[in-house]
């Protein structure tokens, strides 16, 4: 029986455990091949960037469906993620990890930004499909990468693969955006779902029961990790999850307001405002009416 989790502190640990030679202390790309450990899942403790070589026709690889691309897959890991590609492997059968440490990125551009790369927050599920096209261009990073950590570290050696790693996850940014394209009416589908669960909040509790955050709710509900569900938002309305919810929100206040039986104190305690003077105050800045003149003007 297979060891519970396999903790590798450093990169250099990790070539020692995946057979591969270091050429740098904060970095490597490693051939999964050969990589045969006996733990069921693995735990990094710096960022990991698996590039997972698959065949078509395999749409079981990581949330892959039959509107996704199927020549190869990418997943992005923080540092102290825990990883399990499957039940009978813990790492891919086929493909490359690009282990690099947060030490490498001291005073580099990317130390700055790379929290904006919300990808690396994604769920395993959630991972990024690439056409042929696109795997060739990620292929041609790696490469890029694998030839810099063959040249003597000097001075400009940090500098350079950062910005390797860099050009690297902005392809892989332009790539998820093309995959929320083709995955249009998935998404459509998923914002539908949405409103129906805002629907069935009210109709029971109410958005003031939501503990501990309504965007953690929804995406959970949704079965999306929290950075995938508002990325999604974004790219489909341009709103944040935030903004859409208090659109959305003036909505159903407007609707429940038109209802004999529903004050604006109770619409307010319903919709999680904290009062209804401040309900009041965004309704009237955004509708341009109290809800008390909607609700008897409209009636």
């Amino acid at each position: 029986m297979k060891e519970t989790t396999l903790d590798i502190k450093n990169v250099c640990e990790c070539n020692r455990c995946l057979g591969c030679d270091t050429l740098h202390p904060e970095v490597s790309i490693i051939n999964l091949e050969s990589s045969n450990l006996e733990q069921e899942s693995v735990k990094f403790e710096f960022y990991a960037i698996l590039l997972i070589e698959s065949y078509p026709g395999d749409f079981c690889c990581c949330g892959r469906k039959y509107y996704d691309y199927s020549n190869a897959t990418m997943v992005f890991l923080t540092p102290g993620e825990i990883f399990c590609m499957s039940e009978e492997n813990t790492l891919p059968d086929k493909g490359y990890l690009l282990a690099f440490h947060p030490d490498l990125l001291f005073r580099t551009s990317l130390k700055n930004h790379i929290k904006n790369y919300t990808f690396f927050s994604y769920s395993k599920e959630e991972a990024l499909h690439l056409s042929q096209r696109e795997t060739a261009t990620v292929t041609c990073c790696f490469e890029s990468i694998e030839d810099e950590l063959h040249h003597p570290i000097d001075m400009h050696s940090s500098t350079i693969l950062s910005r390797h790693i860099e050009l690297l996850l902005d392809y892989c940014t332009r790539y998820y955006e093309r995959q929320f394209i083709t995955r249009e009416n998935k998404n459509k589908a998923i914002l539908e779902r949405l409103e129906n669960l805002f629907d069935e909040c009210i109709d029971f509790e109410g958005f003031h029961t939501v503990k501990p955050s309504l965007l953690e709710f929804y995406a959970r509900k949704l079965n999306l990790s929290v950075a995938y569900f508002d990325d999604l938002l974004k790219f489909e309305t341009g709103k944040t999850f935030e903004e859409y919810f208090q659109f959305k929100r003036l909505d159903i206040a407007k609707r429940m307001l038109l209802q004999s039986d529903n004050t604006p104190a109770m619409v307010a305690h319903r919709l999680g405002y904290p009062s209804v003077q401040y309900f009041s105050l965004i309704f009237k800045k955004i509708i341009g009416i109290s809800p008390n003149e909607y609700k008897y003007f409209r009636n």
